[in-house]
């Protein structure tokens, strides 16, 4: 979980998104909301079904009959953080709402453009082994996430500590913000301000360029990869304060940022959709362990 908090705050300082994956009842919803909360942000959920329209996403026009004209009235997409549970339920015309909001920070109805409020953070949930009724997301879509993370069962110490919370305060948790908008802009300026030499620059390409040339996949990485690695590896010095990027950021951001990324070969895809996905690590490390680590 504390990897997932971890992700959570990269992605809100580089206007990044999340997929958490996870069998049900691991409070990756509690987590959102908690998140959210807990830095003073506006918390929308969304709980993606086969029949939801682009419209119960982003909204739509409705007729005001006091002014006798169409209005614009914003769907749960307008807020700072939008949980969006499930998120391959939904058919492809209605996950492909989520593109421009995603990629643009910003919705468009009937030819106009409406801005979403920042920051602005998608956070989606899926089950790693739930395949009926479900979609696969569209590669463009899955690209736009900044990083999957894998939500595991929590250890013996931490799920009593849940018990005794749940048997003192049961369902309602109160959550006080710590912080406020004006100072997260502030971190996301020191993140940005982080430095990156030419030698990290050139490993993280090296890193992502094995993934194409890898010949069990059938595509790699793109350089949306890279970028994504590169503003990962940034956010992760700033929370160990340094103001420069090492190696080790990199690598511990490499897994996170591409293990969505990597579609195998039919004859792989098998033991690649495993819950602790081996496949993929397996292959991740034979990426990092192939290219020569700057000094």
């Amino acid at each position: 979980m504390n990897e997932a908090i971890e992700s959570l705050i990269i992605a809100l300082l580089t206007g990044g998104h999340v997929i958490m994956e996870g069998v049900p009842g691991l409070a990756k919803t509690l987590l959102a909301k908690s998140f959210a909360l807990s830095l003073g942000l506006s918390f929308k959920r969304l709980q993606f079904t086969v029949d939801i329209l682009p419209s119960d996403i982003i909204g739509g026009l409705v007729f005001n009959r006091k002014t006798g004209e169409l209005e614009f009235r914003p769907g749960p997409i307008f807020a700072n953080v939008v949980l969006i549970d499930e998120i391959n339920r939904a058919p492809p015309r209605s996950q492909s709402a989520l593109l421009e909001a995603m990629q643009e920070r910003q919705v468009t109805v009937e030819g106009v453009t409406y801005k979403l409020p920042n920051p602005f953070l998608v956070i989606a949930t899926q089950n790693p082994v739930e395949l009926e009724g479900t979609f696969p997301l569209p590669e463009a879509e899955i690209d736009r996430f900044m990083m999957r993370v894998l939500v595991s069962y929590p250890s013996r110490e931490d799920e009593e500590k849940i018990l005794q919370m749940r048997n003192v305060m049961g369902e309602e948790v109160n959550i006080d913000a710590v912080t406020d908008q004006q100072a997260l802009a502030v971190a996301a300026e020191e993140v940005h301000a982080v430095k990156v030499v030419p030698e990290i620059i050139q490993f993280i390409v090296d890193i992502v360029g094995r993934t194409r040339s890898d010949e069990k996949l059938v595509i790699g990485a793109s350089p949306r990869a890279e970028i994504a690695l590169l503003y990962a590896s940034k956010a992760l010095a700033a929370l160990n304060n340094r103001s420069y990027v090492i190696p080790d950021d990199v690598k511990k951001a490499c897994f996170r940022v591409l293990n969505h990324r990597l579609v195998p070969k039919p004859e792989y895809i098998e033991i690649s959709k495993r819950i602790d996905y081996g496949f993929v690590s397996k292959a991740i490390s034979e990426y990092l362990a192939s290219v020569e680590v700057p000094v």
